[in-house]
C-alpha cells in the first residue's frame, strides 16, 4: 500500500472514530448527569402549609386570572406585592399595556441595589378562565419562599426589554413553570419525541432543569445545586429551540435579548394531563415535592450567587 493511500486510509480512521464519539458524548451533552450529594447548609427553613395555601388561595379565590379578567390578575398582584414586601423586598411594579387593559409585573429586589442581578420569576396569569394550580400558581408560591404568550406583551418580555435596554448585567434568569405534579406510577412521562424519551425516565417523579445548547454550564451548576438540596430527582434537558417545550415560558424571552436562563418545570403536558383545563385544582399536586423543588432552587440561587 502506498504512502498516500495509507495516510487516507488512516485520515478515514480517524475521522469514523470522531464521529463515533460524537455520537457516543451526544446524550451526555443532552442530560448533564452530575453527582448529587446532600449538603446541610443548603437546608432552609420551608412551611409547606403555606405553599398549600398560597396555590388554593390564588388557583381558588382569584380565578379566573386569564387575560380578561384583570380585576383577579390585579389582586394577585397585590397580595404578591403585599407578601415580598413583608419579606423585606424593595417591591415596585412595572405596567403594560395591551388592548386597552393595564397590566401588572411585581418586582421584588433583594440583597445589593449594584452588580450582576439574579431573576427568579414565575407567571401569575392562566390560559382561560381554568384554575391553573399548577400552571402557575405552583412557580408562583414557589418564588414567594426564598392569551399574549410568544408576544411582546408578555410580561417577562417587557422586563427582559427593559434590563437590556438599561444595560443591566444579568448573571441568570430561572423561571418556574409548573413545579408541583408528580407521579410515581411508570409510563407517567411523556417527551417531545422518541430520541429524547430514551434518554430519560418513564415515571414523572422528577423536576427538570431546561436550558439551550449554549448553556450546558449553566444548566450543569444549577442542576448539580438543585441535587444537592433534597433527595428529589433532578433532571435537566439541554437541546435547541426547536424541540417542543424548550422555550415554553418566560426564560425564552431572556434569551431573545441575549441573557442566560433556564426553566425549572415538571414538564407540564408531557406529565400533567390536567393542563389548560379546569382540572388543574390545587388538590392534584404534591406539595410535599414542590417544596423540594423549592429548597432546590434556594441552594441554585445561594450557589450563582457565590
Amino acid at each position: 500500500m502506498s504512502i498516500l493511500r495509507r495516510g487516507l486510509v488512516r485520515r478515514e480512521i480517524l475521522t469514523l472514530l470522531g464521529g463515533i464519539i460524537a455520537v457516543a458524548c451526544l446524550p451526555l451533552y443532552i442530560v448533564q448527569p452530575v453527582i448529587s450529594y446532600s449538603s446541610a447548609e443548603n437546608n432552609v427553613g420551608l412551611d409547606v402549609r403555606r405553599l398549600k395555601h398560597d396555590v388554593r388561595l390564588i388557583s381558588t379565590t382569584f380565578s379566573p386570572r386569564d387575560h380578561l379578567h384583570v380585576e383577579n390578575l390585579d389582586k394577585v398582584a397585590a397580595y404578591l406585592h403585599d407578601e415580598l414586601a413583608t419579606a423585606g423586598g424593595r417591591v415596585s411594579e412595572q405596567t403594560l399595556l395591551a388592548h386597552g387593559r393595564t397590566y401588572r409585573n411585581v418586582i421584588a429586589s433583594f440583597g445589593p441595589e449594584q452588580g450582576d442581578r439574579i431573576v427568579v420569576g414565575a407567571h401569575y396569569d392562566t390560559f382561560g378562565p381554568n384554575p391553573g394550580a399548577d400552571d402557575n400558581a405552583s412557580g408562583v408560591a414557589g418564588l414567594l419562599e426564598p392569551p399574549y404568550f410568544g408576544t411582546p406583551s408578555m410580561g417577562s418580555a417587557v422586563h427582559a426589554k427593559s434590563l437590556k435596554d438599561e444595560g443591566v448585567p444579568l448573571r441568570c434568569m430561572i423561571s418556574l413553570e409548573m413545579i408541583g405534579y408528580f407521579s410515581d406510577a411508570r409510563g407517567s412521562q411523556d417527551y417531545p419525541n422518541r430520541l429524547v424519551g430514551l434518554l430519560y425516565p418513564s415515571t414523572g417523579n422528577f423536576i427538570g432543569v431546561v436550558g439551550n445548547l449554549g448553556g450546558v454550564l449553566l444548566v450543569r451548576r444549577i442542576k448539580a445545586a438543585m441535587a444537592s438540596a433534597t433527595d428529589l430527582p433532578v433532571r435537566s434537558l439541554n437541546a435547541p429551540r426547536s424541540v417542543v417545550g424548550i422555550d415554553f415560558s418566560d426564560h425564552m424571552n431572556y434569551w431573545d435579548n441575549g441573557y442566560d436562563a433556564v426553566m425549572v418545570t415538571d414538564t407540564a403536558f408531557f406529565r400533567n394531563a390536567n393542563y389548560h383545563t379546569n382540572l388543574d385544582t390545587w388538590l392534584e399536586l404534591d406539595f410535599i415535592r414542590m417544596g423540594k423543588v423549592v429548597q432546590g432552587v434556594h441552594a441554585a440561587v445561594v450557589e450563582l450567587a457565590r
